[in-house]
């Protein structure tokens, strides 16, 4: 069995240095007010509303996100080079997305094989020889890390869509600061509240030519989406309007919003709405959730969309794998952050490798996200095993396998005390003139003891990220 890293003590047991501070002040602090200020914590969040739908619940159609009050803290050395590592992979994401859809220089290199790409269902024929603002496709990219046995980071995957999660990262430093301020006196943490400015301003820097501010606006599919609360609240938080499709309108290959005072021009539109349903004149013609005429106006620069229509061939899992000599391609540069070893199964070798190995490899759907369709074989049934042995048997070019990797650990709040939970981490890289990022991100947990599934809609919760200044 392997074992995992323990992000707060060393295998001697000893606090290690970044944890100390806060070790010291947990030591003093009376059981009895952890417990209560836990209580407040629960308290709070549902008196704010930050919550998670779950499709296909019976119980309702949102539920609370948990929030464990266990910092989860980085040293400044080693966050400078998970920053450095981000940013080399989405400036050579960005690449590749432009290639892709031009000189599709990687392919002709045949440094990517060109039907992984050119037959992928989120390639965008669409898109080909669209100039976008400044090269950039993925403004906002989520990337998820972990952290295995010997404390090595590795790249588990990239959101480049429609990446969530955000809010939570914010309204999680907001509660400690707001419960635990002696915590903040003890240390310099970096701050992280001024993502909604630094997105803001990342947006405006990408505006085609207007008067005055650019008007940015975020068009949400409405309070049904999974992810609607952060939706209203970065709108909020930006101080710009939260829009539906109907609100919005394009005329002479503009888009304009609707108010009472008439139509007001959109400069920049922030969407967390997926491809197909942007524009039923160009993609899903029974999508009710677009704005008819939206594509005709972005192909013709007369509007930013964030993220870029197609960014979902650079996040599909059979990229991944690529990755790293995306970086090597147009960076000129090793990686500095590595990926997981992955097996390609529509690779004949590598998918019998897997099968015969299938209880002790996690299996992925390519275009999967949130933690469905996927297989985690050192838990999963015999009857669960032999099902997904057939699914991969008839499409073998749906998933990839990856090695079952001890996720780190960090303590939680439990009944029973405090005791270890399997995380990873979601840092958010923006892109404009500049690649940017707020020290830290979404630390997600996996609240079952021995879990590695840490996402939200599976019953994860989350936890503050501190990343200390020097």
């Amino acid at each position: 069995m392997i074992t995992a890293f323990d992000e707060m003590h060393a295998a001697d047991g000893a606090v290690r240095d970044n944890y100390r501070s806060y070790a010291e002040w947990l030591q003093s602090m009376p059981g009895d007010v952890t417990a209560r200020k836990r209580e407040e914590a629960d308290l709070l969040f549902h008196r704010i509303g930050i919550t998670f739908a779950v499709y296909g619940e019976d119980a309702g159609t949102e539920r609370l996100i948990p929030f464990d009050i266990v910092p989860r803290i980085i040293a400044a050395q080693e966050w400078r080079r998970i920053e450095a590592g981000l940013k080399q992979r989405v400036q050579a994401l960005n690449a590749f997305l432009h290639d892709i859809y031009h000189g599709q220089e990687i392919l002709r290199a045949g440094r990517i094989p060109a039907e992984q790409v050119l037959g992928n269902s989120q390639f965008r024929k669409e898109m080909m020889g669209v100039d976008v603002a400044g090269q950039i496709y993925a403004h906002v990219a989520g990337i998820d890390l972990v952290r295995a046995g010997k404390g090595e980071y590795y790249v588990l995957e990239d959101n480049l869509r429609t990446p969530s999660g955000v809010s939570y990262m914010l309204e999680d430093r907001r509660m400690m600061m707001r419960l635990f301020p002696e915590l903040f006196a003890r240390q310099a943490v970096a701050p992280v509240e001024h993502y909604p400015d630094l997105l803001l301003s990342t947006l405006r820097t990408l505006s085609p030519p207007a008067e005055g501010d650019p008007n940015v606006v975020l068009l949400t599919p409405g309070q049904y989406n999974s992810a609607y609360f952060e939706h209203a609240f970065l709108a909020q938080q930006m101080g710009i309007e939260l829009v539906e499709g109907n609100d919005l309108f394009v005329r002479d290959d503009t888009v304009f919003m609707r108010t009472t005072h008439g139509p007001r021009k959109v400069d920049v539109i922030y969407r967390r709405l997926d491809d197909d349903f942007l524009d039923p004149l160009a993609f899903r013609k029974d999508s009710m959730l677009g704005v008819p005429g939206l594509f005709n106006a972005y192909r013709a620069g007369r509007v930013t969309l964030a993220n870029a229509v197609g960014t979902g061939i650079a996040d599909d899992k059979a990229m991944y794998i690529h990755v790293p000599e995306m970086i090597r391609f147009y960076c000129g540069e090793e990686p500095i952050l590595s990926n997981v070893p992955t097996w390609e199964l529509r690779k004949s070798e590598d998918m019998r490798y897997v099968l015969d190995h299938l209880p002790e490899l996690v299996v992925k759907e390519v275009h999967g996200s949130g933690g469905y369709g996927m297989l985690v074989g050192p838990t999963a049934s015999k009857d669960e095993i032999r099902l997904f042995r057939e699914k991969i048997v008839a499409g073998p070019e749906k998933y990839i396998a990856q090695p079952t990797l001890s996720l780190s650990t960090c303590p939680i709040f439990v009944e029973q005390g405090i005791a270890p939970r399997h995380i990873d981490l979601r840092p958010f890289v923006l892109s404009g003139t500049e690649v940017s990022m707020v020290p830290g991100g979404l630390t997600r947990v996996a609240l079952k003891e021995g879990s590695l599934v840490v996402n939200s809609s599976q019953g994860g919760g989350t936890k503050d990220t501190w990343v200390l200044q020097d």
